[in-house]
């Protein structure tokens, strides 16, 4: 009987998507990992900081990688955010949108002491949706929610990337 409940428990804990974290380092040679503030090539004022602050979270929640400062670091990331861009997904008139879509593109390395590409990923790209609205600080507010979420999903498919490629 403990045998069964032991084996359901495993099977709902597997079955919620619940998985162990701390899987090991991003690169077997990479320990201790700096991350620079990303390049933002785009007019999103603060894209830069969302992304940056999305990837450092993902190492630390994923990881056993331990993000320190530079002088420290056995390998760097850093990277470029190369574009934001909007489009309108849906309208109730031709001057009225009701949802915009956002995209990003980034590119990102990460480089050892001596300067030299360990792992890359270029022109990764995300999209989310977002609901306008008239209310200018609200609608800001959907699209820098929406742009959360891009810099988030962005983050895991980086280490995603980098746990599965070492």
């Amino acid at each position: 009987m403990k045998r069964f409940l032991l084996i359901g428990l495993f099977s709902f804990i597997t079955a919620c998507g619940y998985q162990l974290e701390g899987v090991g380092y991003i690169n077997k040679d990479v320990t201790r990992v700096a991350v620079k503030v990303l390049v933002n090539n785009t007019s999103e004022t603060g894209a830069d900081v969302i992304f940056t602050n999305a990837l450092i979270r993902e190492i630390l929640q994923k990881t056993d990688t331990k993000v320190v400062d530079e002088a420290t670091a056995t390998a760097v990331i850093e990277g470029t955010i190369k574009s934001v861009t909007f489009a309108a997904l849906s309208r109730a008139s031709v001057e009225s949108v009701i949802e915009r879509g956002i995209s990003a593109t980034m590119d990102i390395q990460m480089v050892n002491k001596e300067g030299e590409e360990i792992w890359s990923a270029m022109n990764l790209s995300s999209t989310e949706s977002y609901t306008t609205s008239q209310d200018t600080s609200a609608d800001e507010g959907n699209k820098g929610t929406a742009l959360e979420k891009i810099a988030v999903r962005s983050a895991e498919r980086i280490v995603s990337r980098m746990l599965s490629n070492f």
